[in-house]
């Protein structure tokens, strides 16, 4: 059999215990003899039990044998009427305590008053309020009313339900704990607070100062307190005795005198209440009343028909709006409505009322609505009255409802001002109902708490919860699993660019996502993360002390920045000081001078007397480390106190003292002495827990860890790879209830668990072989509501969580990773970055002390070689890969990003084959396989352009033998490509039919030759084929030649007016064979290219698509004015002058871009050729009179093509 337990302590009223919040039934015994015992997890304060059958067996009896086991309770009550309160004067202690403690039980029907305000010496208060069924905990200081309360929190709901509540309020230093029932919230309390001192008490009311109003509530309470209890005094039994202190305003009585009230509870589709008509309504006035509760937005509440008029009435919500309808035969539907949001939880009164021809409904009486209307006919009715629904049989025809059933409570029921007695409906001597439940109201607050996690907002119906997780950055059905990746690794292994990227290093955890540069270079991934100076920054004296402090404020939060710094295999921070007559350490043996914070927060962090470059402790600057300081005597380059610019400076990189959090200077007051300073972005690499992997080589390999506890939300994440087509991924066992993860064939990964429900499964089939050994992702999350699991980015599959089922999951064995407790079905392969709950598990340091277990996995380019385009060439790394882009036109950590530059008419580069080849030379734009007499039977050539001149040479590749091959633009805006293989014949020249290619834009062509066949393709169009008739051999290949062509005596006549003309545009991504010529010209100088003419590089216009992840990374453009020491830093002009000055010279840039702009546009408007978007940097001469400047961060300046700039 199964049973409801329902208590209650005057015989009405009753609750329904309820298990883990949602389970209500408890399972019986299924035979005679055997005894079922439950110890119930929260004790229940009750006179009367009653247990309700669900079910029985039907071959039995029905019989009960019951022993119920509880324990003395004593009880003192104090009873107030809304008018009434005590008031303690207590005596002062002698001493302050670290804990203080006040516990009380109430009970009321009322949902708003104010339970405890308490006073201490320096006028601080503390007061406990019930609003709206919530109590609220606020502090005050001072004698200010409600603009000085704190509102510190909230705790419980649906508190107004006339049973007992548990509520202590417990102080422990500087944090204060509420407890409602069963839930506690935590705050952190202002210092002012961490001693009360509470000298005056009132209950029921606030008495304060004078003042007789309540402060934070409404109206005084009303209801029943029970003992009462600060620091173990009894506050309710002093005032039984008639103590001094003790002050009784109004009628307070020591005993619960309660209100009988008694509420039905409409459960489902079939509940319903029907009621007997008036056959002779009282002077004629038609009037129905109730008060009701619900989550629902819409529910039908009361219907009737008009058997004279012919048509029905009906009351009921819709939108959280009261609505009433009046149907009449021949009539249009007359609509009335009133309030609103009434699906709030709270009880709402409704009275309709009908006089004569006059028609009302009014909501919440004083403090709500009304709506009334004029009727020509009067509402009368000996039918019935159906509240909530209408039954289920379809002969009936007495009741039609339209409208969605209600769910929720009803309390209060009056039908011609004549109260209802549900008690004689529940014993069926009046009316009639179905599925109702009669003397209890079963309303449940299932977002308190609230299962939505980071921050969701938390909206319910009856049997239901929802959670918004807009603007969280969270996602789920409790918003648990974080939207952001948690490392710039991450991102770059999604085939992610440099940018701005949300990183969640916790993923689910608690810490917060934040906004971080990540700087995707070939060789690493840096993450960068900025502070509030990181220019060179100048010291000025100061005549308020001899020392200069600067505090760096990170732009991540404290736990963020310790959580980066702990998972990342490296980071740095730069740490330089400029100097002259400005003494640093002071070494070798004086005290220094000068010192650093640094170090993971929150606390003051640890002072540091090294300097960059140097080791922790050594009391040196990097110089005395490698022995190269101006002064061999000293340690530190600015010790030696020289008249001269000198400096220290360096990388700090020991992750115990970073990131530097203050910087103290001291010897800069003395006359002459001068000295700037820079401490640089925090920059770390390497996600230790992304590549953290285990190979298990055997069936019965395994790795176990402490149990998982993941109760009510748990997320599991890995990678695997594998050429087996079943294992094990995960399993950890409770007594009754699982976890697993498993590859349960080839192309299916299966997510199973049990929490007390029976065993539920989730399953996700691939429609490709997972068994091809490479990487594949699962996430599995099982939360309150459902259960999900993903596969790579197949869609995810979910299972939703019975509506009233157990909800913890609970287990108590190891967490076996890669095989079972059976040691069965084991798992053959990698498993890399298990995350649980986002904490990273440690398989490598596990699998060095486990058999059958290896450390790391290799073999990564299977399955990101494809993130290395451009023909880039993907290259196996301990953790990861990386893209080898030597043989590509391309650059960047995937060979993405173009390289491309602008050319003027008289630009010319020229990539020439020396003979002989010196293969000693390493160069990346070097292939060792070309010689200058090789023969080419084929080739394939492609580049981007954009120009606006006609006719125009783009690329000749010359021989030794007189031998070339051209590509060009002619006069009609066409491309053609010439082919002269043999000096005796003529040039054969082959044209493409695409028009219109000198307009401006950027277009791509791709050329490629296979003896006597040619390819032409530009952008889109459709491929163009052509043969050649001459030869099919380009010998001996002497040069490749963009833009004009110098060697005038050697060309054709028809090449030789082209190549005059030059090439005015940009060429971008060029590709001959093997070699990238303008690549070399730009990125590598060592390679034999020879310039000549203006070369910058610059972006033709060619874009990637957009990241939806990247955040828009937006710069402001500033210059610095004004004339400058040669002998100094430059540092922030900002920083180092008056706001007077500034404003100055931001006026005068103004002016000065203003006048550039308005000289631009007239240039453009002349201007006939396309308008070319470059920026050309400029670097400043090195020499001895300029030995340092301040330039910006590398690692924190996005590409050109990323900036916005705004003047």
């Amino acid at each position: 059999m199964a049973y409801v337990l329902m208590f209650s302590d005057t015989g009405h009223n009753w609750r329904q215990y309820r298990q883990e919040d949602s389970i209500g039934a408890f399972p019986g015994n299924s035979n005679a003899d055997s005894v079922v015992q439950y110890k119930l997890q929260q004790p229940v304060i009750a006179r009367y039990l009653r247990l309700v059958p669900l079910d029985w067996n039907p071959s039995g009896r029905i019989g009960l044998r019951l022993e119920i086991y509880g324990c003395p309770y004593t009880s003192d009550v104090a009873s107030f009427d809304g008018s009434s309160s005590l008031h303690y004067r207590l005596s002062l202690r002698p001493s302050r305590t670290v804990k203080e403690l006040i516990s009380l039980k109430f009970k009321t029907l009322r949902n708003s008053g104010t339970l405890l305000h308490a006073e201490g010496q320096r006028e601080h208060s503390l007061t406990l309020v019930l609003e709206k069924g919530k109590l609220l905990l606020y502090l005050r200081q001072g004698m200010s009313l409600s603009p000085g309360s704190q509102h510190l929190v909230s705790v419980g709901s649906l508190l107004d339900d006339q049973h007992w509540h548990h509520v202590k309020v417990e102080r422990l230093s500087a944090h204060l704990n509420l407890t409602v029932d069963k839930n506690t919230q935590q705050v952190h309390i202002p210092a002012e607070f961490s001693h009360w001192d509470i000298h005056q008490l009132s209950l029921g009311a606030v008495q304060s100062h004078g003042f007789q109003k309540p402060v934070l509530s409404k109206r005084n309470f009303h209801g029943c307190l029970e003992n009462l209890i600060y620091n173990g005094l009894n506050l309710i039994d002093l005032a039984k005795q008639n103590d001094h202190q003790v002050t009784v305003v109004g009628n307070v009585t020591f005993s619960c005198a309660e209100l009988v009230s008694v509420a039905v509870t409409f459960t489902g589709s079939q509940s319903f209440l029907q009621l007997p008509g008036m056959t002779a309504w009282s002077s004629g006035v038609v009037s129905v009343a109730l008060q009701f509760r619900t989550w629902n937005k819409a529910g039908l509440l009361l219907t009737f028909d008009l058997p004279q008029q012919e048509g029905r009435v009906c009351l009921y919500l819709s939108e959280a709006r009261l609505r009433l309808q009046i149907h009449k035969a021949g009539r249009a539907v007359l609509e009335l409505s009133a309030g609103s949001g009434l699906n709030d939880g709270q009880w709402h009164s409704v009275e309709l009322r009908s006089r004569q021809d006059r028609l009302s409904m009014t909501v919440d009486k004083d403090e709500g609505a009304s709506a009334h209307t004029s009727i020509s006919f009067p509402i009368t009715t000996g039918s019935h009255l159906f509240f909530g629904g209408c039954p289920a049989e379809e002969s009936s025809l007495e009741c039609r409802n339209s409208f969605k059933v209600f769910q929720g409570c009803m309390r209060l029921l009056t039908v011609d001002n004549q109260p209802v007695d549900l008690i004689k409906v529940q014993q069926r001597l009046l009316g009639n109902y179905s599925h109702l439940q009669i003397d209890m109201c079963g309303i449940i607050d299932r977002c308190s708490p609230s299962h939505c996690e980071h921050g969701g907002r938390c909206s319910q119906s009856w049997s239901t919860f929802h959670c918004n997780c807009s603007n969280s950055g969270y996602r789920g059905a409790t918003c648990h699993s974080s939207i952001y990746e948690q490392s710039c690794e991450a991102y770059k292994h999604k085939g992610n660019a440099s940018g701005h990227y949300y990183i969640d290093v916790d993923g689910s955890g608690p810490i917060k996502p934040q906004l971080i540069y990540c700087n995707m270079t070939e060789e690493r991934t840096w993450m960068v993360i900025q502070h509030n100076n990181t220019e060179l920054t100048r010291v000025r004296p100061s005549p308020e002390g001899n020392q200069h402090s600067a505090h760096f404020d990170y732009s991540s939060e404290e736990e963020q920045l310790a959580a980066i710094i702990s998972q990342s295999e490296h980071c740095e921070q730069e740490l330089s000081y400029h100097c002259r007559k400005s003494r640093l350490l002071n070494t070798p043996e004086g005290s220094p001078f000068s010192w650093w914070v640094g170090g993971p927060g929150p606390g003051p962090g640890q002072v540091q007397t090294y300097w960059g470059g140097a080791l922790p402790g050594s009391h040196q600057c990097a110089c005395g480390l490698q022995d190269s300081c101006l002064d061999p005597k000293h340690y530190c380059n600015c010790d030696a106190d020289y008249e001269q610019w000198a400096n220290d400076s360096g990388m700090l990189t020991h992750k115990e003292t970073l990131p530097v959090r203050s910087l103290v200077l001291g010897d800069v007051q003395r006359p002459g002495s001068e000295a700037a300073y820079r401490v640089g972005p925090l920059r770390c690499h390497g996600d230790k827990n992304f590549w953290n992997a285990a190979f298990f080589d055997k069936e019965t390999s395994y790795l176990h860890f402490p149990t998982f506890h993941g109760e009510l939300s748990a997320d599991i994440s890995f990678l695997f790879k594998t050429t087996a087509s079943s294992g094990v991924f995960l399993e950890n066992l409770g007594i009754k209830d699982f976890i697993r993860i498993e590859l349960s064939s080839s192309t299916e990964v299966l997510f199973s668990f049990d929490v007390g429900n029976g065993p539920l499964e989730v399953r996700v089939a691939a429609s490709v072989p997972l068994n091809d050994n490479r990487w594949h992702s699962v996430r599995a999350e099982r939360n309150v509501k459902e259960a999900s699991l993903r596969v790579d980015e197949l869609p995810a599959a979910t299972q939703e969580a019975p509506a009233d089922g157990h909800i913890h999951l609970q287990l108590n064995s190891q967490l076996f990773i890669g095989g079972t407790a059976s040691r069965q079905k084991g798992f053959l392969g990698c498993i890399r970055s298990l995350q649980l709950n986002g904490v990273t598990l440690d398989l490598e340091e596990r699998a060095k002390i486990t058999p059958g277990v290896r450390p790391g996995c290799p073999g990564h380019c299977s399955s990101y070689g494809s993130l290395c385009r451009n023909q880039g060439r993907c290259v196996e790394r301990a953790s990861g890969f990386s893209c080898d882009c030597s043989l590509s036109a391309y650059t960047g950590a995937f060979c993405h990003r173009e390289v491309s530059a602008s050319f003027k008419s008289a630009t010319s580069v020229s990539y020439t084959f020396k003979e002989p080849y010196e293969p000693s030379r390493n160069s990346s734009a070097l292939p060792s396989s070309i010689y200058s007499d090789m023969t080419l039977r084929g080739e394939k050539i492609s580049l981007s352009f954009r120009t606006g001149q006609s006719p125009a040479l783009l690329l000749y590749v010359s021989s030794f033998y007189r031998e070339y091959l051209a590509l060009l633009i002619n006069k009609h805006d066409e491309l053609e490509v010439w082919y002269k293989l043999h000096s005796s014949r003529d040039v054969e020249v082959l044209g493409s039919r695409v028009r219109n290619l000198a307009n401006g834009r950027l277009h791509t062509v791709t050329i490629r030759r296979l003896t006597d066949t040619v390819s032409v393709q530009i952008d889109q169009n459709a491929r163009e084929d052509f043969n050649l008739t001459a030869d099919v051999e380009f010998n001996a290949i002497k040069s490749i030649v963009l833009g004009r062509v110098h060697e005038s005596d050697e060309l054709d006549a028809d090449v030789d007016r082209l190549a005059s003309l030059g090439f005015t545009g940009c060429l971008s991504a060029v590709h001959f064979n093997s070699i990238s010529p303008l690549k070399a010209a730009l990125l590598h100088p060592d390679s034999p290219v020879i310039v000549t003419g203006p070369l910058v590089q610059s972006s033709c216009g060619s874009s990637s698509p957009a990241n939806p992840y990247a955040a828009e990374t937006t710069h402001s453009l500033s210059d610095q004015s004004g004339s400058v020491d040669p002998g100094q830093p430059l540092v922030n002009a900002i920083r180092s002058d008056s706001a007077l000055i500034g404003g100055v010279i931001a006026v005068a840039i103004f002016v000065t871009v203003s006048a550039l702009a308005i000289m631009a546009r007239l240039i453009y408007r002349r201007k006939e050729t396309y308008r070319n978007q470059e920026v050309k940097r400029v670097q400043p001469d090195d020499g001895p009179e300029f030995p340092f400047s301040s330039q910006p961060d590398p690692q924190s300046v996005p590409s050109p093509n990323q900036k916005e700039y705004f003047i």
